[in-house]
């Protein structure tokens, strides 16, 4: 029986301290659900579907009907989607060097908006980038906005919270580390790796100053035409995409 403990439980999710302390989050939506069902361990889906899916077809701990007043007063979102879930939040192993030592991978420095992590995870997912190293101070990506962005996502992608500094300092001096600066170099000009780092900064203040000394090629995306009066910069996660889709046309081959 879903009860008032199962709405203040979903409800206190929406928080990292509750997120942390119960080792859950919270999932919405009949797709995104049963996205994630297939990769993570599921606790809880309550549905508000008439004949809801049966125990057997449903892989999670406990399965419940709902009323539509039950889903509203336990959902996060404003418009609720029928289906509202718990997961276990998973535990990854595996450090930037193994990772960035064969294939190409994200380095996230205080991207603080949870709807852009969710879209360049979104992102990762879509040019196969399977890492994201995220600093400490990086939007928490189990929360629910940052979970809804990921439309499923990162259920294909792993997310790890780390310091950052640390783990880049360590890479041995072969490795490609790309920084995304403002004074960098034309990115459609310059030589790729398949494989390496890629750091994308904050939305407002960049790749902080202490990273930066570790970026080994400063990549820079032009605007057009050249010396036009534009933007002042791009979105993150639309950055992200440009940059990602450039290594991958490239296929690791120099401009």
């Amino acid at each position: 029986m879903f009860s008032r403990n199962d709405i203040k439980k979903i409800k206190s999710l929406e928080h990292k301290k509750f997120r942390l302390e119960t080792g859950l989050f919270v999932a919405e939506g009949h797709k995104l659900v049963h996205d994630l069902m297939a990769h993570f361990s599921c606790v809880l889906y309550a549905s508000t579907d008439g004949q809801p899916d049966s125990a057997a077809k449903i892989n999670a701990d406990r399965v419940e009907l709902i009323t539509r007043n039950e889903l509203e007063r336990a959902s996060l979102q404003r418009s609720p989607q029928g289906v509202i879930a718990l997961f276990r939040i998973p535990e990854y192993r595996c450090s930037m060097k193994d990772a960035a030592n064969t294939s190409l991978v994200l380095a996230l420095d205080g991207i603080q908006d949870p709807g852009n992590l969710g879209t360049i995870v979104r992102i990762a997912d879509w040019f196969g980038i399977k890492d994201v190293f995220c600093s400490a101070d990086t939007a928490d990506i189990y929360g629910p906005k940052a979970v809804q962005a990921t439309m499923g996502a990162m259920a294909r992608v792993r997310l790890h919270y780390v310091n950052l500094y640390d783990e880049l300092k360590e890479l041995p001096g072969s490795l490609p580390i790309y920084g995304t600066t403002l004074d960098g170099d034309d990115i459609y000009k310059s030589k790729l790796s398949s494989h390496g780092v890629i750091i994308m900064g904050n939305e407002s203040s960049g790749i902080r100053a202490e990273i930066k000394p570790l970026v080994r090629k400063r990549l820079y995306i032009p605007s057009w035409p050249t010396g036009a009066a534009t933007s002042e910069s791009l979105n993150v996660a639309a950055a992200t995409a440009i940059i990602c889709a450039e290594f991958r046309r490239r296929g690791g081959q120099g401009g």
